[in-house]
């Protein structure tokens, strides 16, 4: 394992020092020796059932971060001596990969007399690729697309569009670019917006997110990524001898792990009179699974070495667990170590004390006092079911959370139930909401096939993906009535694989700050035994959290390949640059004074609340509800008050249940007061 960083250190020493190096800083460009390659730098992979095809699973690695739309002359694109691999693990019970599809791809110039790159219908850096496929896990491969299309940069309407140009509209040419494989499969691949979204500016500046003193951004607005995508028949991904209808919608033989990488040969030679030249073995340089596990858990330190390891690599460098054990990220989130440096970071705390009894700040014991006792015996955590893995050894307090999350995936298997039926012990039985465990190598995306995928229409599709299903399993009637199997919105989101909408780094810093353990029934600190609501100020704090930055800059497509257009040269940025909260949260989120406090009564509530505010001042007010998503509900009040108390009733009867938050506004707009409430 270690020789193979050395060899990967070699191929940087003869490489990477020769390459163009990118001139920005981002979470994309997530490890020193990667950040200076970028055609084979791995960007987002993306792994769900497809909306409108649900026999299908949609497989999206995007790589090349950060393109300019006005990147010319010579745009960006795939690299022509560079390996693009998507990898699937299906059998824990065999090592490796079970299917391999490998990306390679050309570049012709049709026109070298002209320094444009396209011209009168012919094309510079024209690009195509081959397409090939193991089912044996790399030792054979069959080509199953030859001389597959991919678009032209965007460049502009002359270039496009224009009679001197192509004479083509571009969503014609990323439609023409659509492939069918000789073995069923359809691909995609080409330019398209970053469907990531993140304030990058923020998070890197110390966790700013969302910003204490100004709006947050969207780092990635307005900016490309080369795009690979395939439409796979579950038939296809499923394990030998799995049943071809599950037995239900968290079937354990329908879970798959995908991860990507990039590779290059590990010798480039120079040459004055000819272009260069590659020679000797295949070296991963870069690799993804789940996201910003390279980013924001891994030390600078160890960046180089992560990206040149495999996921099956990680089952025996056992050194790198130790940052999912105890996360960097989760002492900014007590207070107890440096949780008052990080004032973004204020409504996301971790467990001190929950249940009165559990420590799960970085070095303490989290769940670790209970291994071998009666309590866990048949339970996940009993060293003859999974113990050994989950309870390794005391000051790992994460290793019950965090590290299953990222390495192994999720069983449906008590204590990983939700607190629904569980009547205050979180060690009994409750309504199973997640399953894929697939505990054969590290890092991976992880998807139960079975899942049904929610409707991207459906009222309760959220971008907080298992968050937000964990929320309507727990507080929705139509959900937490009994301890049945049962489809809830939302549980084929992140982390059970990732849809393109999902706000994963919003799901990401929630999971440090505990909620997962909240969800299965360890509450947070301020519940207190035999309380009957469970959902406290601090969940509420954890829950309705906000980056500042939630959604896409531009919106997604309602068919394969789902992904939208690039953006284009020639124009300004369609997206929003700026998002922000200031008017859905409190401005003590992320903008300026914090608001006093808005009380409802009763809370949680089933179809009606009183809402309980103060005026200071006599003057025209508003009073608005929004959901956990930010998306505006309802007006319950708006009108002229007088100075002093006042009281309103909202009849939310028809509303599904789930968190919502009410903010009251001046005239001008200023939040005067804010709060959370609870739909059940």
């Amino acid at each position: 394992m270690k020789n193979h960083f050395i060899y990967k250190a070699l191929l940087g020493g003869a490489f990477w020092l020769s390459v163009l190096t990118a001139g920005v800083a981002s979470s994309h460009r997530e490890a020193p020796l990667i950040s200076n390659d970028p055609l084979a730098d791995n960007v987002d992979l993306y792994a769900f059932r497809s909306p409108d095809n649900p026999n299908t699973i949609t497989l999206i690695a995007t790589y090349v971060p950060m393109q300019l739309p006005q990147g010319g002359p010579n745009y960006f694109s795939f690299g022509t001596n560079v390996r693009y691999e998507i990898h699937v693990d299906n059998d824990a019970s065999q090592p490796g990969d079970e299917i391999v599809y490998r990306f390679t791809f050309s570049q012709t110039n049709e026109d070298p007399s002209t320094f444009f790159n396209i011209r009168l219908g012919k094309q510079n850096l024209k690009t195509t690729y081959t397409l090939e496929r193991s089912m044996d896990g790399g030792a054979t491969f069959q080509t199953i697309v030859q001389n597959g299309i991919v678009p032209p940069t965007n460049i502009g309407p002359r270039s496009i569009e224009s009679n001197i140009g192509l004479n083509t509209p571009y969503a014609t040419l990323m439609s023409n670019a659509q492939a069918t494989a000789t073995s069923g499969e359809k691909v995609f691949c080409g330019s398209t917006d970053d469907p990531f979204f993140v304030d990058l500016g923020g998070i890197f500046d110390l966790g700013d997110a969302p910003r204490q003193n100004s709006k947050s951004v969207d780092g990635l607005a307005c900016l490309n990524v080369s795009a690979i995508a395939i439409q796979v028949p579950i038939s296809t991904l499923l394990k030998a001898g799995a049943p071809a209808t599950p037995t239900s919608i968290l079937d354990p033989n329908y879970v798959i792990g995908v991860w990507a990488s990039a590779s290059r040969q590990q010798i480039r030679t120079l040459s004055a009179t000819a272009d260069p030249s590659y020679s000797g073995p295949w070296m991963q340089v870069s690799r993804l699974g789940m996201p910003l596990t390279n980013e924001a858990v891994i030390p600078v330190g160890q960046k180089d070495f992560w990206n040149a390891l495999t996921p099956y690599d990680e089952i025996g460098e056992t050194t790198l667990d130790e940052y999912f054990f105890n996360p960097e990220l989760a002492l900014y989130m007590d207070d107890s170590q440096f949780g008052g440096a990080v004032p973004s970071f204020t409504p996301l705390r971790i467990q001190r004390n929950s249940l009165q009894g559990f420590d799960f700040g970085n070095g303490k014991n989290g769940l670790y006092a209970l291994k071998g006792s009666p309590a866990v015996a048949g339970t996940a955590l009993d060293d003859a079911v999974f113990g050994t893995l989950l309870l390794p050894a005391p000051g790992k307090p994460r290793s019950v959370d965090l590290w299953p999350i990222f390495h192994t995936g999720v069983p449906n298997v008590v204590p990983y139930q939700l607190a629904t039926g569980k009547n205050g012990n979180p060690l009994a039985a409750g309504k199973p909401f997640i399953n894929n465990f697939l505990p054969n190598g590290g890092d991976m995306l992880r998807l139960n096939m079975a899942v049904p995928p929610t409707n991207r229409q459906d009222p309760k599709f959220s971008s907080l993906g298992i968050v937000q299903a964990a929320v309507l399993g727990l507080t929705d009637p139509n959900y937490n009535q009994n301890t049945d199997i049962q489809f809830i919105p939302n549980m084929d989101g992140f982390p059970n694989g990732r849809r393109l909408e999902d706000d994963v780094t919003r799901i990401e810093l929630q999971a440090v700050a505990g909620v997962a353990l909240a969800a299965i029934g360890l509450w947070y600190d301020d519940y207190t035994a035999g309380n009957p609501n469970p959902v406290t100020t601090d969940l509420l704090e954890v829950i309705t959290y906000s980056t500042g930055v939630e959604s896409n800059d531009k919106p997604f497509g309602a068919s394969f390949p789902y992904l939208a257009e690039p953006h284009r040269g020639t124009s300004a940025c369609s997206g929003p640059v700026f998002t922000g909260t200031k008017s859905v949260f409190n401005e003590g989120l992320g903008m300026s004074a914090k608001p006093v406090l808005m009380k409802n009564t009763p809370n949680p509530f089933s179809t009606q609340t009183n809402f309980a505010f103060v005026v200071r001042t006599a003057s025209q007010v508003t009073l608005r509800v929004f959901d956990a998503q930010g998306r505006y509900v309802a007006t319950p009040f708006k009108g002229y008050l007088s100075e002093g108390e006042h009281t309103c009733r909202w009849d939310a009867g028809q509303l599904p249940g789930g968190f919502y938050i009410a903010n009251l506004y001046d005239a001008s707009g200023r939040v005067l007061q804010s709060g959370k409430l609870v739909k059940q």
